[in-house]
């Protein structure tokens, strides 16, 4: 079986208004997903952001998961990566 997130890369950034890193992955294969905000929630963790884009006043989300199980295997997979690459680098410990 395919996994389901692979080629999973982030770059942490200084954190400002809970934005502390983004993402880049694959989904199935088959599917790129770049420019994925990793953000901070108030009550501990991290939850994805995924990217929009402004149509007049409105802001139109670019893609993002449509099912809730996946949105949370993906998120599972990306944060736990995050945190791996966070724990490795002394600027974010």
């Amino acid at each position: 079986m395919t996994k389901i997130v692979s080629e999973i890369y982030v770059i942490p950034v200084d954190e400002k208004d809970g934005l502390v890193a983004f993402a880049n992955f694959t989904v199935y294969d088959a599917i790129r997903c770049n420019s994925v905000g990793i953000m901070r929630r108030l009550d501990g963790g991290y939850r994805l952001t995924y990217p929009t884009r402004k149509h007049g006043n409105k802001s139109v989300s670019v893609f993002y998961p449509i099912s809730q199980e996946i949105g949370k295997l993906i998120s599972e997979e990306v944060i736990k990566e995050y945190e791996v690459v966070v724990s490795h680098d002394s600027r974010y410990r």
